[in-house]
């Protein structure tokens, strides 16, 4: 591909960014970074192999941030939850506003709308090392088997399998399952340790990886209040180059004085069942 050719991509990604997203890295380079358990097209089980980072504070790796789940124009969207920031969130409100009438169905779809824990870690995807440090969401498990509650038990027996001399890889395997609404998902079997390595043999490349200065939150999305407050209303999100913001698709601006009632009750596919199939945006 030319220079010039690769110039002209660059450029039409960087123009057609929502400036108000808040972050500013291209599609293409956040795909790169985002890593994921989801089987490829056509495989019915496989494995991924990767290592976790340590964190340069001594925190713990694993990152507990709430995202609401809930469809979007017909697409599942994982939403960060503002008030984590002390922020107003529209979408605790419709939940709240549901709860307050009652009704067993409002109970039922006020589910809809509470956030859910989520883990992110940094990690180097051995298949694509080349991408360096990528981050890894998934879901908190009620029932004490996703894929946190597969790792917890190697560290106990392991030890720190972060450390960059005397860690362990981790390999992740997976199959392909069907919901009882004839869904499918990948879903994680296992997870297993290998035996102590080196995260890499160069020091410069440790070094590299280890302090990457890249956090989830330049890789996840995480949409303004107006994107929140349409999503409550009902409405679907488009940006407006003339506004500068987020307005409703079926209309040029929207009214945000009313009262917020959900229009549409849509039962969120992964109450049941662990399928994280949702791409950072």
């Amino acid at each position: 591909m030319s220079n010039s050719l690769d110039a002209i991509l660059s450029q039409y990604e960087k123009n057609t960014q929502p400036a108000a997203s808040g972050n500013q890295m291209s599609s293409e380079d956040r795909l790169k970074r985002y890593f994921t358990t989801i089987l490829p097209k056509g495989a019915s089980n496989g494995q991924k192999r990767i290592r976790i980072l340590p964190t340069t504070d001594g925190t713990s790796p694993f990152k507990e941030v709430e995202f609401h789940e809930i469809q979007v124009d017909g697409k599942w969207m994982k939403l960060y939850d503002p008030s984590q920031d002390g922020e107003p969130s529209p979408l605790n409100e419709v939940r709240k506003t549901l709860l307050a009438t009652g009704s067993e169905d409002d109970k039922k779809l006020a589910r809809n709308y509470r956030a859910r824990k989520f883990y992110i870690v940094k990690v180097i995807d051995r298949e694509n090392e080349a991408d360096g440090p990528k981050f890894w969401r998934f879901k908190h498990n009620y029932k004490g088997d996703g894929p946190l509650d597969k790792i917890i038990p190697i560290i106990r027996s392991k030890g720190d399998i972060t450390d960059t001399q005397e860690g362990r890889d981790l390999i992740i395997s997976l199959s392909l399952n069907k919901a009882p609404n004839g869904r499918e998902y990948t879903s994680i079997n296992s997870i297993i340790q290998e035996d102590k390595s080196p995260l890499h043999t160069d020091s410069e490349v440790v070094s590299e990886w280890v302090s990457h200065p890249d956090t989830w939150r330049d890789v996840y999305s995480i949409k303004p209040q107006e994107y929140l407050q349409l999503v409550a209303l009902g409405e679907t999100p488009v940006w407006s180059k003339e506004s500068s913001k987020f307005v409703s698709q079926n209309e040029e601006e929207s009214d945000f004085g009313g009262d917020i009632t959900p229009k549409v009750a849509v039962e969120d596919p992964q109450l049941t069942q662990e399928a994280d199939d949702d791409l950072p945006f």
